[in-house]
């Protein structure tokens, strides 16, 4: 039987978040929200398409940045209310212009930014 979006859970807002992981290294990048079109258009042209939430608009990752998500596979999780994207990675992922949005650890109760802007 086919993959049919419509299957997933969403919230009641018609999102699914989706978490994207870097192919070569399991590093996890970023997370956003899909909904089922941004979820069709993702599986049909292999660029990582998301929902903005913002400007209530698609976003195809690096349409205007070069910071392009391939899609190389798109799992589901075991209760079918989360994505998981495994993704070739061009440039930084996060819009801080760092390789992952989760750039920050709390030690110690502190906030520690472990990771620098790429040049």
């Amino acid at each position: 039987m086919p993959f049919d979006p419509a299957d997933l859970s969403y919230t009641d807002a018609g999102l699914i978040p989706c978490i994207a992981q870097d192919e070569g290294t399991g590093e996890v990048l970023m997370m956003a929200w899909m909904n089922a079109d941004a979820i069709r258009r993702t599986l049909d042209t292999k660029r990582v398409t998301y929902w903005s939430r913002s400007r209530q608009s698609f976003w195809v990752k690096g349409e205007s940045s070069g910071h392009v998500q391939e899609l190389v596979d798109l799992r589901v999780d075991c209760d079918s209310d989360c994505l998981l994207a495994v993704v070739r990675q061009t440039g930084p992922a996060c819009h801080t212009n760092r390789r992952s949005c989760f750039y920050t650890s709390v030690i110690s109760g502190e906030p520690v930014e472990l990771m620098a802007p790429m040049d």
